[in-house]
């Protein structure tokens, strides 16, 4: 199946894996699934994920660890929403200045910068604008 939107269909499969309290995710791989994957486990919001070799190179996978708090029957996930910004229909570039905050602070903007996929709070320190991807609390 064709996927016009890998990064929105990362989310809906993360998404969906906490609405249902699944603990491990699968996704085809990609650089900027993986750049990604590892913003979410350096900011708390998952708790490991790995790349696992295919039959070829193009063919391997993303697993991504889900993190949850709590006990078996009062167990919450860590990630309590996902929201896809920039979409191939509608691009959404930000500067510097602009970067914008997600719950004030309490939760995390991805942004595609010419240095590299990093958190909007990098982003303001490294003085780069961008893209922004997606937004996580």
């Amino acid at each position: 199946m064709s996927v016009n939107d890998p990064i929105a269909d990362m989310l809906t499969r993360i998404r969906n894996g906490v609405m249902s309290s699944q603990t491990v995710v699968a996704m085809p791989s990609s650089k900027i699934k993986i750049e990604i994957a590892k913003i979410l486990k350096e900011e708390g919001y998952i708790e490991d994920y790995e790349v696992a070799a295919g039959i070829k190179p193009a063919l391997q996978v993303v697993r991504l660890k889900l993190k949850y708090v709590g006990e078996r029957r009062s167990k919450r996930s860590v990630i309590t929403g996902l929201e896809r910004v920039s979409r191939p229909g509608r691009r959404v570039y930000t500067p510097k200045k602009e970067i914008p905050w997600v719950l004030s602070g309490m939760g995390i903007s991805i942004l595609s910068t010419p240095k590299g996929i990093m958190t909007g709070q990098n982003a303001r320190k490294n003085g780069v604008g961008g893209e922004i991807l997606c937004k996580i609390w």
